[in-house]
């Protein structure tokens, strides 16, 4: 194995592992080892050079600051500067103490930051609000929205990343996280023109809070990343003859970067590229969640799109579907998912309706659409030759050189 100088930051990765002077290989694997066994992943009490890649690649994913140059990989430089930093911010020998909970420790987190603005109202429902960071700086900073997962019934603002929202900031981008109205009580697209105005209000104080409105992007996972998509490939909705000078702002964002996404709502992507992997006589009404007391499949539809028929709920989805709206203007995108294309469905029976609406292939499709119009999509997915190793990463590129 190499020898490499390296040491786990507990400043930077929460977690201690080794003194604060230079590292031979061994010596990084026997501390390394000795604190987080579950790298040693054949069990042979060594951790070797695929075994360390497979580390160093989860610390950039999980604590993408290290990598200063965002290309995903930790290079001898960065090893040494991180090295540096570590030592005049502890100014001391790190102590040979393990964290406490997680693979890289949970006993010390990145501490919970205040928002500027917190619960900023920018409608009249009690889930019209966001949180707001506004990074320090003399110029207008970019800004990238955080917009939260949970099937469009539950979820909040809270579920943003501190590792993401901290390496965001450190960057100098500004970052803010919105609640919009679930579909247990206002059917879609509703929660989609909730995230439309929240960025419409965030452009409209561009001046006050220091936001450079040119350079705003949008993040999420899975419904986060529903909303995150309709809003980078809808036409803008910015109203110009419109008395309220909220409705005047633009809802284009300059890029956007998604997680377990779902790139289309429509039966026929589910019965030509989601069923199949189940195999066997599966439908897909087996796939539908019961919803406010509905379980019959077409008043589930309804309920979640509106609509007074199936048919009119169907054509609704179908306008909200990334598949269906890119177009050759519109901007890059980061696709993350958990799983490669060629990955078996779980066994556990409770994990497999998650696995599958939240598979691969969403993202390989859009890819694929991407590619003939010429927009940029980068997709990563373990085995995956993408570009960014992740969101922070893919954000300091396209904010930051945007400037």
């Amino acid at each position: 194995m190499k020898k490499l100088r390296f040491m786990l930051s507990l400043c930077f990765l929460g977690c201690t592992v080794c003194g604060g002077g230079s590292l031979r290989a061994e010596n990084f694997g026997e501390k390394f080892l000795k604190f987080f066994p579950q790298a040693d992943a054949d069990k042979d009490g060594v951790l070797s050079e695929k075994e360390e890649a497979a580390v160093s690649k989860r610390i950039v994913q999980r604590f993408p600051r290290v990598d200063i140059d965002g290309d995903g990989v930790l290079s001898a430089g960065e090893k040494e500067q991180l090295l540096v930093k570590v030592a005049a911010m502890r100014g001391r020998q790190v102590a040979d103490s393990p964290p406490t909970g997680g693979f890289f420790g949970g006993g010390r987190t990145i501490a919970k930051q205040k928002p500027s603005f917190e619960n900023y109202p920018y409608g009249e429902d009690e889930r019209n609000v966001f949180d707001i960071w506004l990074a320090e700086s003399k110029n207008p900073t970019p800004l990238a929205v955080y917009i939260h997962g949970g099937g469009f019934r539950s979820g909040s603002k809270e579920k943003l990343s501190q590792e993401k929202l901290t390496a965001l900031l450190d960057a100098g981008i500004s970052v803010a996280a919105i609640n919009y109205r679930f579909v247990t009580t206002d059917p879609l697209p509703t929660a989609h023109h909730d995230a439309k105005r929240a960025i419409q209000v965030m452009r409209s104080k561009a001046s006050e809070w220091n936001i450079d409105k040119e350079r705003v992007a949008a993040f999420g996972g899975s419904a986060g990343a529903q909303i995150c998509m309709w809003l980078a490939y809808s036409d803008d909705m910015a109203d110009a003859a419109s008395d309220d000078p909220v409705e005047r702002e633009s809802t284009r964002l300059i890029c956007v970067a998604t997680a377990g996404g779902q790139t289309s709502n429509q039966r026929e992507f589910y019965a030509a590229h989601i069923l199949p992997l189940l195999g066997g006589e599966a439908t897909i009404e087996s796939l539908i969640a019961p919803l406010g007391g509905k379980s019959d499949p077409e008043e589930v539809l309804m309920k979640m799109w509106g609509g007074s028929t199936p048919e009119e709920a169907s054509e609704t989805a179908k306008q909200c579907s990334a598949l269906q709206l890119i177009s050759a203007d519109d901007p890059p995108i980061f696709m993350s998912y958990g799983m490669s294309p060629d990955a078996e469905k779980p066994s556990d029976k409770g994990r497999l309706r998650g696995w599958l609406i939240h598979h691969v292939v969403f993202g390989t499709k859009l890819k694929e659409k991407a590619d003939q119009l010429g927009v940029e999509a980068d997709l990563r997915y373990p085995g995956a030759d993408s570009s960014y190793s992740s969101e922070v990463a893919f954000f300091r590129d396209k904010l930051l050189s945007a400037n």
